[in-house]
């Protein structure tokens, strides 16, 4: 099984992912053919660099002969009132990645917004969001909706997994804006140079993951930074609301680095590109590529790295999967047997993973249960607390522990009462296991008015009989 493992150590952009593909074999000619497939104004400059003594790929986007530029940098030198000087007579842009999208006015109760036109050599925010009430410098440049950038990647010669991949990256970014700014996906609009800056970045990304022909993505936790950021609306804390959105579920820390080190950009590609998350995964190395970042920081490599190789077969080429669990427990030898079966179910509907109880013999002989949980570590603190509010323990252990787990499917079967889904496990693609859904089964039963063995019988043999059986 050939995976890849990308660790963001310096956390992750657009561009920072382009130069790790290019350095780990994806070929450089690749990219810059999917760069003029996109028939824009738009041209790869890739390079090497050092990055705090490791060298490394670094890729920057052109558009128009415009390079890009950190976020910060852009908006610290308007808030100081000057432009940063032009790297190689080039005049650059804050990067789309490192802002954010333009909300269409008709979503702002028909409020235009205030332009103020004043003269820059750098190129106006690209994609910079707006909301109402707000007022911000920038050049008058054509939008394009989620749409039609859709329509565009469309028509791009690339293949069609590469264009689905991207499309998925565009909706992922376009989502989180839209529940920032509370409108809708179809509301959020990218300024035409955003845009193209997006596409190449999301459109490279997708055609460079495809080429690298591994089975699973996997990701070390992400160093987000800190500090604060400059963007379109003012100062915000890092991540940016539009990062944080994209990184729901994702281990992320930070190392105490001031600087916003995951992009909006990167955070889609990781959120739709990466399976799983976890250390550094028993493998044969076979390439490691280095993408750089744009600054370069005293003492701290700003560059992603990733790591392809074969995965050990005894850990990964059983196409398992690798997570953290938290284990509560509790003690319980004084509570109301029939409260037991209530604090089950409201632990499960409140996202437990599983809920079990085993009987006790506890101190003065007293016969007792020990209730355990697995949790996500983000439920946690939510279950504790139920298992405090409602049982009669005074205090809850916890330990985190990891466990292995088959890749699962749901496939729906047809009875003579209905459909029941079947939950399916398999194992380097061969079915291990299959078991009918207790929940479908039992409603059929007590609607029906039938045996529940008939029902669960009947279920099982039409997935026996069916294509999946």
């Amino acid at each position: 099984m050939r995976i890849a493992y990308l660790e963001c150590f310096s956390g992750i952009s657009g561009d920072m992912f382009m130069g790790a593909l290019v350095d780990a074999g994806v070929p450089q000619r690749l990219l810059e053919e999917t760069v003029a497939a996109l028939h824009m104004a738009a041209h790869l400059e890739i390079s090497r660099v050092v990055r705090s003594g490791i060298s490394a790929t670094k890729v920057d986007v052109y558009v128009d002969g415009e390079k890009d530029m950190p976020r910060e940098e852009f908006w610290g030198s308007q808030i100081a009132g000057s432009p940063p000087e032009p790297v190689n007579h080039h005049h650059e842009h804050p990067r789309h990645d490192e802002d954010h999208e333009h909300i269409a006015p008709e979503q702002q109760g028909g409020l235009g917004h205030e332009h103020s036109h004043a003269a820059n050599p750098l190129r106006a925010p690209a994609a910079a969001a707006h909301v109402e009430g707000h007022s911000h410098q920038h050049i008058h440049e054509p939008r394009r909706g989620l749409k039609e950038i859709c329509q565009l990647l469309g028509k791009a010669a690339i293949s069609d997994n590469a264009k689905k991949t991207a499309v998925a990256i565009f909706e992922a970014l376009a989502a989180a804006e839209a529940k920032i700014h509370h409108t809708s996906i179809d509301a959020v609009h990218f300024h035409e140079v955003g845009a193209v800056d997006a596409m190449v970045d999301i459109v490279c990304a997708a055609v460079g993951a495809e080429v690298l022909g591994v089975d699973e993505i996997v990701a070390s936790p992400l160093n987000v930074g800190g500090g604060t950021v400059h963007c379109a609306h003012g100062t915000f804390p890092v991540p940016a609301p539009a990062t944080l959105e994209l990184l729901k579920d994702a281990p992320v820390y930070s190392s105490g680095l001031q600087a916003e080190l995951v992009t909006p950009t990167g955070a889609a590609i990781v959120k739709t590109l990466v399976t799983r998350f976890a250390a550094f995964p028993e493998m044969r190395i076979g390439k490691t590529g280095y993408g750089a970042g744009s600054r370069d920081f005293p003492g701290h490599p700003n560059v992603v790295r990733l790591t392809i190789g074969e995965a050990r077969s005894s850990v990964l080429a059983a196409n398992t999967a690798s997570d953290m669990v938290t284990v509560l427990e509790a003690n319980l030898d004084d509570m109301n047997p029939q409260v037991f079966g209530y604090v089950m179910d409201r632990l499960l509907d409140e996202g437990a993973l599983d809920v079990f109880g085993m009987p006790l013999q506890m101190k003065k002989n007293r016969p007792g249960a020990l209730l355990t949980v697995l949790a996500k570590p983000e439920d946690v603190a939510r279950l504790t607390q139920i298992i405090f509010t409602e049982t009669t323990t005074l205090g809850v252990r916890r330990r985190d522990e990891r466990r292995q787990t088959l890749a699962r499917k749901w496939q729906s079967v047809n009875t003579t009462w209905g459909d029941v889904r079947i939950k399916i496990a398999s194992m380097n693609g061969t079915v291990t296991n299959y078991a009918p859904e207790y929940e479908d089964c039992r409603r059929i039963a007590a609607e029906h008015r039938v045996p529940l063995k008939e029902v669960i019988s009947q279920a099982v043999e039409a997935y026996r009989k069916g294509p999946g059986g």
